[in-house]
């Protein structure tokens, strides 16, 4: 009796025992992590995209590099704004897939079917933008050291020579894929608020990158300041060894971005949960 009171029976009781039968496969963020790079890595479309974007940057880094001479007028631009260049046509090819990752989901009515499986929805969108996040950062980042790797062995004899310790040049490089990673999600978080390829493109293209450059047209200075920290603004202080004068800071500058972005998946978190799929 002693020994039985010493040692009390520890055995799942038997309702546990049926819920972890029927359940054994239970939704943990890991799993839908998981589920987000398969789909992610299996789409044709991310793998077109994603190559598209590397190339590009790097052909015109290197056109950049071998047909750079010292006496073309180019020596004030800054050394990582110049090979890297090919940003511009890059972040495009990665904003088509944030958007394809979220609307072309809605668009096929694969929705669906990730939403019944995950039913709190969510996790679902945490998920995608993380493993897009991720993905973004790391092809672009590599691409992108590459890229200056080879375009400074046609620059060493120029004006433009540099090297990744010199200062401010590993942080602009890291900078520009942040930049671009950041203007992704807000593409990404377009598509998941919008739940169209054409209306968020239209979006992005009228609200990110045409906006802006009409209201520095205005002449007021308080919209010349706001206009700093527009994401496309502020993408190219972050991709810039040797900030202008005038320019946003760089901490402002990734500030800005951090809440676009956030602004941008919020607002789509908050009506994901409200509308139907």
């Amino acid at each position: 009796m002693t020994t039985a009171a010493a040692h009390p029976d520890r055995r799942p009781h038997p309702a546990q025992q049926h819920q972890a039968q029927q359940h054994p496969y239970r939704v943990t963020p890991t799993r839908v992590l998981r589920s987000e790079w398969h789909k992610l890595r299996s789409l044709r479309s991310s793998w077109i995209t994603m190559g598209s974007a590397a190339v590009l940057m790097l052909a015109v880094g290197l056109v950049m590099g071998t047909t750079y001479t010292s006496d073309g007028g180019d020596s004030d631009v800054d050394t990582v704004v110049l090979v890297l260049y090919g940003s511009v046509l890059s972040t495009l090819c990665t904003v088509v897939l944030g958007i394809l990752v979220t609307a072309g989901e809605y668009s096929t009515g694969l929705i669906r079917a990730s939403l019944a499986a995950v039913p709190r929805r969510l996790p679902v969108l945490w998920a995608k933008a993380a493993v897009f996040a991720v993905s973004v950062f790391v092809a672009t980042l590599t691409t992108a050291l590459l890229t200056f790797l080879a375009a400074q062995f046609f620059l060493h004899d120029t004006d433009q020579a540099a090297s990744l310790g010199d200062p401010g040049v590993f942080g602009a490089i890291v900078g520009n894929s942040a930049g671009i990673t950041l203007l992704s999600l807000i593409a990404l978080g377009l598509g998941a608020l919008l739940r169209s390829v054409p209306g968020a493109i239209g979006t992005y293209i009228g609200g990110v990158l045409i906006l802006p450059e009409v209201l520095s047209m205005l002449p007021y200075d308080a919209v010349e300041s706001a206009v700093k920290y527009f994401p496309t603004q502020a993408a190219g202080v972050l991709g810039s060894a040797t900030p202008l004068e005038g320019d946003a800071s760089a901490g402002g500058a990734l500030l800005a971005l951090c809440l676009w972005a956030g602004a941008s998946l919020g607002t789509a978190a908050l009506l994901l949960r409200r509308r139907d799929a």
